[in-house]
This record gives C-alpha cells, structure tokens and sequence, in this order.
C-alpha cells in the first residue's frame, strides 16, 4: 500500500459463497480471525448478510494503519488462509475505507456476528485509577501553567482554554496509552 494515511483502515469484502457452506464458511472466517488477532494493530473484524440464505456475505476488518493492514495483507498466514478457502469462497469486491465510516456504512441486515468475543470492561474502580493517573498531573501542569502565564485572565477564560486543550490531549493521546499499558492489571480476572 502506498496510501499516505496514517490513521485505522477498514477494508470491506463482498464474498460469495455455497449457501450449503455455512458452516465451513464460518470455520474459515473463524481462523482467518484468529490470524489476523496475531498481528499489531488488529482492530477486529465482523460480517453481515443480506438474507440468511444469501450467497453473498460482506465483510470488514480493521488495522490501526495502513502499515499495519499491509503487514497482514502480505503475510504468509493471510496467503494460506486464503488458499483454503479455494472451492467454496470468492472475492467480487474489495475496497479500503479510511476514518471511522468504515464502521458504520449502513448494513444491509441485522444478520452481524463480530468475530471476537466482546471483553469485558474493567471494573469502574480500575477504570477511576487509570483516569487518575492522567488527569491529576496534567491538571496540576495545567494549573501551574495557567497560573503562570495566564494569571491575569478572568477565571472562566482560563479554564476554559484549559479544559480545550487538556480534554482532545487526554482523550486522543494521554489515556489511550495509559489504557494500553495497564491493559494486563485493567482486565485481569481474579481467580
């Protein structure tokens, strides 16, 4: 892939298939999920139907970039996994989506199985301390930066422009990466 995004990629599939072979195109579908789980980056991926006896079944599977999906889309693994499904499988469309529309085109059924079981949320008390741990040094470096260079502004103002700021850097940069490196601790199950 040459694209120059660097944001998550979607790529939608129509494949048609033998609607006697349900059940080996789940298997497949099933593998090729589990494959692609072993590759950094891996967003998930899901299928709809049209009808229950459709022979047509679309599908989407997503990448945090477009290094990513191509490390997948080259792989030996997605080769083989591909090569297995020659009888009963074929591709008639294939297309990248970039942003967030990707997941949520309009389906064209209700028929939608993701692939990967859900994981659990981490209890709410974990969930407080992993916000913690962003939120109290970045209002404390925002308090001390207000108070420094924007002292003489009218209080409202300031913490305005400071909630502006520290809200997109906490959301988007700051909690994403706390998130992921306590994910062990965060979904741990105790025994």
């Amino acid at each position: 892939m040459t694209e120059l995004t660097t944001g998550p990629v979607t790529v939608s599939i129509t494949r048609r298939v033998d609607p006697s072979q349900e059940d080996q195109m789940l298997a497949w579908l099933r593998a090729g999920n589990e494959l692609a789980e072993r590759f950094d980056g891996f967003l998930g991926s899901g299928w709809v139907r049209p009808a229950t006896e459709s022979a047509e079944w679309h599908m989407l599977y997503r990448f945090a970039s477009p290094q990513a999906l191509d490390a997948w889309e080259q792989s030996a693994q997605r080769r083989w996994w591909l090569d297995s499904a020659q009888g009963f499988v074929d591709e008639s469309s294939r297309e990248h989506r970039t942003g967030i529309e990707g997941w949520f085109d309009e389906p064209s059924s209700v028929d939608v199985q993701d692939l990967r079981p859900p994981a659990a949320a981490p209890p709410r008390w974990k969930q407080m301390c992993a916000i913690f741990i962003v939120f109290f040094p970045l209002n404390l470096i925002g308090n001390v930066v207000g108070r420094e260079y924007l002292s003489h502004w009218w209080l409202p103002g300031r913490v305005l422009l400071t909630v502006c700021i520290m809200m997109p850097l906490m959301t988007y940069v700051l909690l994403p990466w706390v998130t992921r490196l306590l994910a062990p601790w965060l979904h741990r199950v105790r025994s």
